[in-house]
């Protein structure tokens, strides 16, 4: 499978955001939801990055 690099990082930062998103509207832990949250995000802007510099190198 070829798959380009940072998009893994990228789809899990998504992931992970979501999933705090979720957890801040059901109002469990604020504090928790917020910082997966911002660990979700800071995946997202690395694999973005990565994205960007490495354009046309593709992890086999």
């Amino acid at each position: 499978m070829m798959i380009r690099e940072g998009l893994i990082p990228t789809i899990l930062g998504a992931v992970v955001s979501g999933t705090g998103a979720t957890m801040s509207r059901r109002k469990v832990a604020p504090m928790i939801a917020a910082g997966i949250i911002g660990f979700g995000l800071a995946h997202i802007v690395l694999g973005s990055i990565d994205l960007v510099e490495h354009r046309n190198r593709i992890i086999k």
